[in-house]
């Protein structure tokens, strides 16, 4: 006795009962559109079964029986279902979604599931039961084409099977005529008059002598009518001319026979699509007598396939080509273009769509992008091909033959402009804008991937332009922006090998010129770019947070090369490391500090750590914490760029700092090649006289001659730094530079 959960009614409860009462409804929908030698009870076990394999196929898997019993779980009393049995077992790993789909189609055959409104009728009750796909719409509809397609590939077998069946005993009765003619011609007589399709036979001339009932109610003349017309009165007047030469070289005895798809007028004026074969039959001399035609209705499956071919090319929510479509067409445009041509896209994506479906719901989203899409379509009209969706809130237009990115920005302002307009809808008005990415390039020398790529890089830029607005293909900026791109994915690799490189700058104290310091400069001496400067990377690797380990190195390798330049001296020059504002935030940073120490033996106050202002004024907790806790161990902390934030004295004092690092900018003013601004002499004077009452010590970056470094000297600047006193460059040119080697 089963244990499973039961409904009030008695069924099945949970999933299990759904697919009972989907077996149920999809039993009730095909009674009766064909013979189907199984009880009712029988025929609803069988199709519960072939649900259960269509809905484990569309969640990913494909059940197997066990010890022959199929996965309804029930023994039918009945005719062997064939090759696609349900019950069979199967291995999921072997059989794909699409297979099993057509194995479920063929099973219906094998069944004798033989009327296309079984087929019709089947759909409609699985496509209306999409709530049961596991939210794999999609997959499920595909599914569900795979259905149609082993129905149809079954019934055609069928078809053929039963006309071989026919040529065969028509062979058959004409080898043994000389025999039992009487015989022959009953057999012969009981497959041509009980044949499912049509059948007709004709002389050389084309007349027709016999037609069976299959094919008088196919067409709807009578037997007599049939007799005073020739082959060629059937012809349709869309009928290709390959259709009248392959007959012509059936007749001639060219060829043995041959198979298309082909109209037909009714006699009611309908045309009708058919499964044609016409075979030649020859005498006992082998010369060419009869032409034998079998004739079997396929309209139905014709206009599925179309349907299918139509929803698998075409966006179900607004009607537009799908992204299989337009790429399609994309792709059919290049393959055609001559030298010279031009192709432009326009690639929208809606603002702040993700909003209107989180607080409005789905179906005004869904309603907005119906809206949209009709309106994009009013202005595309026939500037362009037809307007596609590519998924979500994303639509994009192909404009072959453009004649300039003007075309294409006119087209787009256009676009933004209709978009813009308030949509009303059943729940109220609403209004949204959309970003156009813009992108009019020559065929040759790009590839269709290339110019999608190109119109997703621009929608980007629009989008970061801030929104509502279009941007233009810029061939130079996309190029930084894969420079950029590239430099990003190879710098983890750069940091754990050796191509980054720590250069070093001196700091001179500007009253008696003695080494006061080195700032350590990070270099990435990258295989094809050559050398590139912190301006290239840092900044990547502070969006990525790679700059943590970044900094790390860097800290390490220069606490090594200033021990092996200066030892341990509590009061001998210091090497200097920048910090970034990500670093401060770190909780590992002072463990990495004092383990930088440890390695290197450098005395903590031969460390200097560079911070901008921007990143400690305002700072959290935890940066407060970690400045006093460099401070105690006795780093030297400076503020690098001074002049370039907030230039807040008052607030520095709070902090555990040692040195003021002015920026370059403060020193335009000053002498250079003629007399020093007095407003500019001032100012620097000034700052350097509230940083000593502070208690800091000031060093000017950025000195570039003799008569900027004695004018610093005399407002009492402590130091100096810029290519008066040497550039920065590896160790080995510093320390000839320094005197150290």
């Amino acid at each position: 006795m089963s244990t499973a959960p039961q409904t009030r009614d008695g069924g099945p409860a949970g999933a299990d009962g759904a697919l009972h009462r989907w077996a149920q409804r999809w039993s009730a929908a095909v009674a009766g559109t064909s013979y189907v030698p199984l009880r009712p009870e029988e025929v609803q076990a069988l199709l519960l079964g072939l649900l259960r394999r269509l809905v484990a196929a569309a969640a990913g898997g494909a059940p197997a029986d066990v010890d022959g019993v199929r996965p309804d779980g029930v023994e039918v009393d009945g005719p062997e279902i064939g090759r696609a049995d349900v019950g069979r077992e199967v291995d999921g790993s072997e059989i794909g979604r699409a297979d099993v789909g057509r194995e479920v189609g063929a099973a219906l055959v094998d069944a004798h599931f033989t009327n296309p409104r079984s087929l019709s009728r089947t759909l409609a009750v699985l496509l209306a039961g999409d709530v049961h796909c596991a939210g794999n719409r999609t997959g499920w509809q595909l599914l569900v084409a795979a259905v149609a397609e082993g129905f149809s590939e079954a019934l055609q077998e069928r078809a053929l099977r039963e006309q071989q069946e026919i040529l065969e005993a028509a062979g058959e009765a004409r080898e043994q005529a000389r025999q039992a003619l009487q015989v022959s011609e009953e057999r012969f007589r009981a497959v041509f008059e009980g044949a499912t399709i049509g059948i007709g036979i004709g002389d050389l001339d084309g007349r027709i002598l016999e037609v069976n009932p299959a094919l008088v109610r196919l067409l709807g003349y009578p037997v007599e009518e049939f007799r005073r017309r020739s082959v060629r009165d059937f012809m349709h007047p869309d009928d290709a001319d390959r259709v009248w030469r392959l007959y012509g070289e059936l007749i001639g005895g060219a060829r043995q026979h041959f198979r298309l798809e082909k109209q037909f007028l009714r006699a009611s004026g309908e045309s009708v699509w058919t499964d044609l074969t016409v075979s030649l039959l020859r005498d006992g001399e082998g010369r060419p007598r009869y032409q034998l035609a079998l004739i079997s209705d396929v309209t139905a499956l014709r206009q599925l396939r179309r349907q299918l071919e139509f929803e698998a090319h075409h966006d179900p929510l607004t009607g537009l080509a799908n992204r299989t479509m337009f790429l399609r067409r994309l792709d059919a445009l290049f393959a055609a273009a001559q030298p010279g041509d031009r192709a432009g896209l326009c690639f929208l994506d809606l603002d702040g769509f993700k909003a209107v479906n989180d607080t409005l719901g789905h179906e005004v989203g869904d309603q907005l992008l119906v809206a949209v899409a009709g309106r994009l379509k009013s202005v595309v009209g026939d500037r362009g091909d037809p307007v596609a969706r590519l998924g979500g809130d994303e639509f994009v237009v192909l404009v072959p033959d453009s004649s300039g990115s003007d075309q294409l920005v006119t087209l787009a302002e256009e676009m933004l402009a209709a978009v813009a307009e308030p949509v009303q809808l059943p729940s109220g008005q609403v209004e949204i804008t959309a970003s156009i990415g813009v992108v009019e390039r020559s065929v040759s020398g790009i590839d269709p991937a290339e110019l999608l790529r190109a119109a997703d890089m621009t929608l980007y830029w629009a989008k970061t332009d801030g929104k509502s607005q279009w941007a233009l293909f810029e061939p130079e900026r996309d190029a930084r922006d894969l420079t950029r791109y590239s430099l990003s994915s190879a710098l983890p690799a750069a940091i754990a090998s050796a191509d980054l490189l720590v250069h070093y700058q001196p700091l001179r104290r500007l009253v008696d010129g003695r080494l006061h310091g080195v700032e350590a400069l990070v270099r990435w001496d990258h295989p094809r770019m050559g050398l590139l400067g912190p301006a290239s990377f840092v900044g990547l690797a502070e969006q990525s947070g790679l700059i943590v380990p970044l900094g790390r190195h860097v800290l390490q390798v220069a606490c090594r090369q200033a021990f092996a330049w200066f030892g341990a001296r509590a009061g001998g020059p210091f090497v200097s490391v920048n910090l970034a504002s990500r670093q401060l935030r770190e909780e590992s940073l002072v463990p990495d500090v004092r383990r930088a120490l440890a390695d290197s033996g450098l005395h903590p106050q031969q460390l200097q750590l560079e911070i901008t202002e921007s990143a400690v004024i305002g700072t959290d907790p935890l940066t407060g914490h970690t400045l006093d806790a460099l401070s105690d161990m006795g780093v030297r902390l400076a503020i690098d760029d001074f002049g370039t934030g907030y230039s807040n004295l008052i607030y520095l004092r709070r902090l555990p700092v040692d040195e003021l690092k002015l920026d370059g900018s403060f020193l335009r003013g000053l002498a250079c090649d003629g007399e020093a601004d007095p407003v500019d002499v001032q100012l620097v004077a000034s700052l350097v006289s509230l940083a000593h009452l502070l208690g800091l010590t000031v060093t000017a970056e950025g000195v570039e001659t003799r008569a900027q470094a004695e004018l610093l000297s005399s407002v009492g600047c402590d130091a100096g730094q810029g290519t008066y006193f040497g550039a920065a460059a590896d160790p080995a040119a510093v320390a000839r530079l320094l005197g150290l080697i």
